[in-house]
């Protein structure tokens, strides 16, 4: 009887020790691809944040560059990769690191990625840029919104099969982009205002504002 006992014993151990363990794997399986994800992510808004620097430099264009900006809207937040304030103009950019394939138009709710045998689906940058637009609108109710401006970015070596939408670029069109629009439309007080209620309006640009923006999109479309 205690041979039995001490048997069933440890195998009750081995279960639960399974279990806890495939729990554990799980977890770091998940963790690792969420790293991962970011991690492509951060290497496509480093490559455009560099560009955008550069161009200001080279073109003797004066602005700032600010990077990774949450924002409170409506009971939840919006995240923008980029906004550019500089004599130009205001622009915010939604960055994209992509391989592959990639299929979509203007319209189109989801745009499509092609990589090998896998399709996955995403959400059209354009309407994805067009909430933050809305927010910086809304935000720079001072400014006129012409001169407030959307670019889709696309790094990365994927190659965007359909016709291009409008204001959707590669890294390597920036500087040609961003010389089809006049200078010295905004001014130097314009452009210290606009970055100065950026910076007291903004969330702190730590893992916690992260953390609370993914718990808003969960709750968004969960609803």
């Amino acid at each position: 009887m205690l041979a039995f006992l001490y048997i069933f014993g440890l195998f009750f151990c081995f279960i639960l020790g399974g279990i806890f363990f495939g729990k554990k794997t799980n977890n770091n399986f998940e963790k690792k691809t969420k790293k991962k994800q970011q991690s492509k992510g951060n290497i496509g808004e480093e490559l455009v944040s560099k560009k955008l620097n550069s161009y200001l430099i080279n073109e003797q264009v004066i602005g700032i560059v600010v990077n990774n900006v949450t924002l409170s809207v409506d009971g939840g937040t919006t995240q923008i990769d980029h906004i550019l304030i500089c004599t130009k103009g205001v622009f915010v950019i939604e960055t994209k690191h992509y391989s592959g394939l990639i299929y979509g138009n203007a319209k189109d709710k989801k745009w499509l990625q092609v990589l090998f045998k896998k399709r996955s689906q995403f959400q059209n940058p354009i309407h994805q840029n067009y909430k933050h637009i809305k927010a910086i609108q809304a935000l720079f109710d001072f400014v006129p919104v012409e001169q407030i401006k959307s670019l889709v970015v696309f790094t990365g070596n994927g190659e965007i099969k359909t016709s291009r939408p409008k204001d959707v670029i590669l890294l390597d069109g920036m500087r040609d982009w961003m010389n089809q629009h006049e200078d010295h439309v905004v001014t130097l007080n314009k452009i210290q205002f606009c970055y100065g209620r950026l910076e007291f309006l903004r969330l702190p640009d730590n893992e916690q504002t992260d953390k609370l923006h993914l718990q808003n999109l969960s709750r968004q479309h969960a609803l």
